[in-house]
């Protein structure tokens, strides 16, 4: 009979340090396999052959491996629908016990529902632990034990949550941000499975190798010091560019609170808005589809196709707004602030559905994360949790002249700027703001009128 193994299933946590999932499954097995699983219902969606998010997990999951066969151990990586791998697998092996970490993304809370069914008719449990967030989906919430809805009460509670967990008052020493996995712990792994699985390669999969240049996990502490003051401004090196390795557990986000905490707020703060969209997500999973707020769903848009595609390629008329588009076009990535000023523009200047401006946000950027993502799109165009009012519109003139004044950034993505080879603004800002708060409002009164 075959010896009983448990596995421990990679998914959004491609690292062997403080990962809780992997921690507990070093200390409840010695016999110990990892897996990880190229999601072909996931990729089959991707636009482009050459999508560098891919590569850069590719890449990830090798350096796993490596990782693991250094401490007499290795990585099985297979390809294909989950399900059909992990009926492959338990016909394979004879599983005990399946470890991961949980993700709050519809899909996967979908994924993970099917397969946790079929391993317990198998009678193999399912074990899944938090990791990519301080506190999980129910444990910030009202008195009422109802979920936060509006960010500033959830920071101070989540804060306080922090605070009141720890024995000496000190981010570093509390009991959510203690490290979980250590590298000595991790040379127990996969002791029976020491010969080198061969991995599927990207041309199996139908993809190319990207040429980006993925941005470092190591950022110097002066960097999150000095971030109050310098991350407005995209001309400057000001902000982490962490995004991607949070997105796919390349870093600990423990971690980088821990320093967050004992070093910057506003960076803190930055990383609490990730906790806040994902309980967002997980507890109101109609925001993928539409607006937070229903209300916000009766909004004639304009949608013009001609006027989409400019934006996308940075040819606006608007420079910061087109420098922005270029950036992202180029690099994968978007300063944070610029993101709001382009995401503004498009649902509020040019009259288009945020969801258009999501699903290119979602094809382009390295650091794609849903709840993010969507939070940040339903907060630009004003339906989403945020408490201000649908009036704020940005001003990209006036966020040009105070967050890029020497026009730094905007030479250099839009080398023609104030040449005749630069376009005209695609539309008049006065006039679109006044046409926007129209179609708000008409949309807000369709909306109380369908309530009546």
């Amino acid at each position: 009979m075959k010896k009983k193994i448990s596995i421990f299933w990679f998914r959004r946590d491609l690292r062997l340090n403080d990962n809780a999932g992997l921690y507990h499954a070093l200390k409840n097995n010695e016999n110990l396999l990892c897996l990880f699983i190229f999601d072909k219902q996931i990729l089959d969606k991707l636009e482009d052959k050459d999508d560098p998010r891919l590569t850069f997990i590719y890449q990830q999951v090798l350096e796993l491996k490596s990782s693991l066969e250094e401490r007499a151990g290795s990585l099985l990586i297979k390809y294909g629908e989950p399900t059909k791998v992990w009926k492959e697998i338990t016909s394979e092996f004879n599983v005990d016990t399946v470890y991961t970490n949980r993700d709050y993304e519809p899909y996967a809370i979908s994924r993970d529902a099917k397969i946790k069914s079929y391993l317990a008719k198998k009678n193999i449990s399912f074990n899944d632990f938090k990791d990519q967030v301080i506190f999980d989906t129910d444990e910030v919430l009202k008195k009422d034990l109802t979920p936060y809805t509006v960010f500033t009460p959830y920071s101070k509670v989540w804060k306080a949550k922090i605070l009141s967990g720890s024995k000496t008052n000190s981010f570093k020493d509390s009991t959510y941000f203690k490290s979980f996995a250590s590298e000595s712990l991790s040379k127990q792994a996969n002791k029976l499975f020491a010969k080198k699985f061969k991995p599927v390669s990207l041309k199996e999969m139908g993809f190319l190798k990207s040429s980006f240049v993925f941005p470092s996990k190591v950022v110097k502490r002066v960097l999150i010091k000095n971030y109050t003051e310098n991350r407005d401004f995209p001309a400057l090196n000001g902000t982490s560019k962490l995004g991607m390795h949070f997105r796919f557990g390349t870093i600990s986000i423990r971690d980088k609170a821990r320093q967050a905490s004992a070093l910057n707020e506003t960076f803190l703060n930055e990383l609490i808005w990730r906790d806040f969209y994902a309980m967002i997500l997980a507890n109101f999973p109609h925001v993928v589809d539409g607006p937070f707020r229903n209300k916000y769903s009766f909004i004639e848009w304009r949608n013009d196709e001609r006027e989409y595609e400019l934006w996308q390629k940075g040819m606006t008329g608007y420079p910061i707004v087109d420098a922005g588009m270029r950036e992202l076009n180029e690099t994968g990535h978007m300063h944070n602030r610029i993101r709001m000023v382009v995401a503004s523009f498009l649902s509020k200047h040019l009259l288009i559905d945020w969801k258009w401006g999501e699903a290119y946000f979602a094809r382009k950027l390295l650091d794609f994360d849903l709840a993010s993502n969507n939070g940040g799109w339903q907060w630009a165009a004003g339906c989403g949790t945020d408490a201000a009012p649908y009036f704020r519109i940005f001003n990209p003139y006036t966020q040009q002249i105070k967050f890029d004044k020497n026009l730094e950034y905007i030479r250099k993505w839009v080398p023609e700027f104030g040449t005749e080879d630069y376009p005209e603004a695609i539309v008049d800002h006065k006039a679109a703001r006044l046409r926007c708060l129209d179609a708000y409002k008409k949309g807000l009164e369709m909306a109380e009128k369908m309530a009546l």
